[in-house]
């Protein structure tokens, strides 16, 4: 609960945790653990000199994420205390879009795309997730082994989400690739912004110029009468949510079928389904672990922390899920044992039920092209992309029996 009394907490004289060193890729839970171990909120560093609190509560960061009072999500007073260099902009720096906004701006906003993407019947979806698997396994299907993540996770994203958003399967390369660069936040961040600017600068002039049937000209014809730059940056947005967190949870959830012979064992038996797997990855290993950004609005307190004003205040859904997964594995039973991957309150994630369909349609069609899928390297000793936004595996080697697309016994 927010409050605004003066400072009974103050993190000026800790020393913050630094999200951007690569050790934070290597093992983030001993980072989320010193977090917590500051209280309800952490301090922190998102790049070199760019501080930032970290909730690690889940009942504070509840009740930050429905104070719309308290709270925006509107980075500007941020912005001018940084350098235009910071490795994070291309990730937080504000536009007008959907995430960014609040008030009637973000009803307006939301509103356009959410009856945009109810449009996207999931029979149509899930013909597009797999069309795109076949395409992939007739890559990677005859030569008996593949890396889950480059050759399959991130190219099954960007096949997906640029045949909905108007875009053909010659330009997934260039998708996959800027946004890449984008999330890891190094230093090809910048690069990264402005390949993927240039991507959907590029469509949106495309589609203003001719109409087809994919979701930007359904935005641009929608009642709220958006302009062509105002649909621009609502695609800028839903096209990097959408390709760069699924593709983090579909191979997050592969590693831990895979990892697990006897989980991996029941899941094509049918005694559990991939979509266990898949609310499993969203408990425990969140793919967007540190992406709630807020900012006070003014000087307040929350729980018992003073939180200053034009500072990021990150809700840290990894930190949560790694508190979850040490209650559970503690034989303790968690006192919530819902997840908030998919946030909360007025800037929840308006399509969670497309994500989970791509992921576990993604999933189960790979399983069953290719059966024996068998890991090359240990769980343990799987590498991680840097970048303190998420939680991305950097290769899924796997070894398995060739196959053609064209044998007998292939899934429907």
């Amino acid at each position: 609960m927010t409050t605004y009394p003066p400072p009974q907490q103050s993190f000026s004289r800790s020393t913050p945790v630094r999200l951007w060193e690569n050790g934070f890729a290597l093992d983030p839970y001993r980072y989320y653990a010193a977090l917590r171990a500051q209280g309800t909120v952490g301090w922190a560093e998102l790049a070199p000199g760019v501080p930032a609190y970290v909730v690690t509560d889940r009942r504070a960061a509840l009740d930050l994420l429905n104070d719309t009072d308290a709270f925006s999500h509107d980075p500007r007073p941020w912005e001018s205390t940084v350098a235009d260099d910071s490795p994070v902009l291309g990730m937080m720096r504000w536009r007008p879009n959907s995430l960014f906004a609040d008030g009637a701006a973000h009803l307006r906003y939301r509103g356009a795309l959410i009856d945009t993407f109810e449009q996207v019947e999931p029979h149509d979806l899930r013909a597009r997730v797999h069309r795109a698997v076949r395409l992939l396994v007739s890559r990677i299907g005859p030569r008996g082994e593949a890396d889950l993540v480059g050759e399959f996770a991130r190219p099954l994203m960007a096949l997906v989400f640029n045949s909905l958003f108007g875009l053909p399967d010659s330009r997934s390369d260039r998708l996959d690739s800027a946004l890449g660069k984008m999330m890891e936040g190094g230093a090809e961040a910048a690069r990264g912004e402005v390949e993927f600017s240039r991507y959907v600068l590029g469509l949106i002039a495309a589609k203003t110029e001719r109409r087809g049937d994919d979701l930007p000209s359904r935005l641009l014809d929608h009642p709220a009468g958006l302009t062509p730059e105002e649909v621009a940056w609502q695609v800028f947005l839903t096209l990097g949510a959408g390709h760069e967190p699924t593709a983090n949870l579909v191979s997050n959830a592969l590693s831990r079928i895979l990892g697990n012979p006897l989980y991996y064992s029941t899941l094509t038996s049918g005694a559990r389904t991939v979509t266990d797997a898949v609310v499993e990855v969203l408990h425990h290993e969140t793919p967007l672990a540190n992406y709630g950004i807020h900012y006070a609005r003014r000087p307040v307190t929350l729980h018992g922390v003073w939180i200053r004003a034009a500072v990021p205040v990150v809700i840290s859904y990894g930190a949560l899920a790694h508190s979850a997964e040490q209650e559970v594995t503690s034989g303790r039973h968690p006192k919530d044992a819902s997840h908030l991957s998919w946030s909360a309150g007025p800037h929840a994630c308006p399509v969670k039920q497309h994500t989970l369909l791509i992921a576990t349609e993604a999933i189960e069609q790979l399983t069953q092209w290719l059966p024996g899928l068998e890991p090359v390297v240990p769980r343990e000793r799987l590498s991680w992309r840097p970048g303190p936004f998420h939680r991305s595996l950097t290769s899924l080697p796997v070894r398995f029996s060739p196959r053609s697309p064209d044998q007998p016994g292939a899934p429907s």
